[in-house]
């Protein structure tokens, strides 16, 4: 065996390896006129009918920070005692773990069903469904992004600063998306197969809620009981946004790649699994 041929097996893994890393990113760019097209109506038909029409995607989250400014401003004061920081900070610490949680839970709570919802296209066209996770993913952003430049704008109002640490925006957005858009893979070829999907999504999303930190933190808890929350890679996220906008301070470096670690694990497991289903999946929705 002459030296190129060892050379061209070696390759072979490696060229696999790198094609299948690959492949998520050449799908959505082959298809991006297709990606535009449907998330432009999905957006568009989010509020089909109503008068107010996007008012709405503002008003919900901006009513969401009235209430939690008034709340924690003196207004009313809590029986638990103090919280570190100014009772401003408070509010957007419980609105940033908001942000956060809401944007996954939409999509946890949509995703069974996605396929469902296109079955027509699925069935009678050679419609791309792994294009489909991807597409409520992105519409799911938008509205998270409204809620966040509303943080940013009462974080400037609020307290008068804005840290330069939102610059780093970024580092939480994308390894997040990633995950969401893995996840949404995951649930929505599992969904395809079987309704019971949705109804575990009913009834563990409501209960991860107080089982993540959206209205506390883990900073005075044991290290053990840290490990134990961190399994949720929603932890991760929650603190790396609440680091970033609302204390001005750079994440914990081993939080960041915790997170960012579990990110890429869910994405190419969720596109590896939804391929491995994809061909299945028309005969049963």
């Amino acid at each position: 065996m002459d030296g190129r041929t060892v050379v061209a097996q070696r390759r072979g893994p490696l060229a696999r390896i790198g094609r299948f890393l690959a492949e998520p990113f050449k799908d959505a760019w082959h298809h991006r006129d297709l990606l535009l097209a449907i998330l432009q109506r999905e957006l568009a038909e989010r509020f089909k009918g109503s008068v107010a029409g996007w008012v709405w995607a503002v008003t919900a989250p901006l009513l969401s920070l009235i209430v939690y400014t008034v709340a924690f401003s003196g207004a009313v004061r809590l029986p638990s005692g103090e919280v570190s920081g100014s009772n401003f900070d408070y509010a957007l610490f419980i609105f940033g773990g908001l942000i956060a949680f809401n944007f996954f839970s939409e999509m946890a709570y949509r995703a069974p069903s996605l396929l469902h919802e296109y079955a027509h296209f699925i069935k009678q066209t050679m419609f791309p469904a792994e294009m489909l996770p991807i597409i409520s993913t992105l519409r799911a952003t938008a509205y998270a992004s409204i809620g966040l430049v509303l943080m940013l704008v009462a974080q400037l109002v609020l307290t008068g600063t804005l840290h330069w640490t939102v610059l780093l925006l970024p580092i939480w957005y994308i390894p997040f998306i990633a995950f969401l858009i893995g996840m949404t893979w995951t649930l929505s070829a599992m969904g395809a197969f079987t309704r019971d999907t949705a109804y575990l999504m009913m009834t563990v999303a409501p209960l991860l809620m107080f089982a993540t930190p959206v209205f506390y933190s883990t900073d005075q808890m044991s290290e053990t009981l840290k490990l134990v929350f961190y399994i949720n890679i929603l932890t991760g996220f929650i603190e790396v946004l609440r680091d970033i906008v609302v204390f001005g301070q750079l994440p914990n470096p081993l939080v960041c790649a915790w997170v960012l670690f579990l990110s890429v694990a869910t994405f190419y497991f969720g596109f590896w699994f939804f391929g491995k289903q994809r061909d299945g999946i028309a005969d049963v929705i």
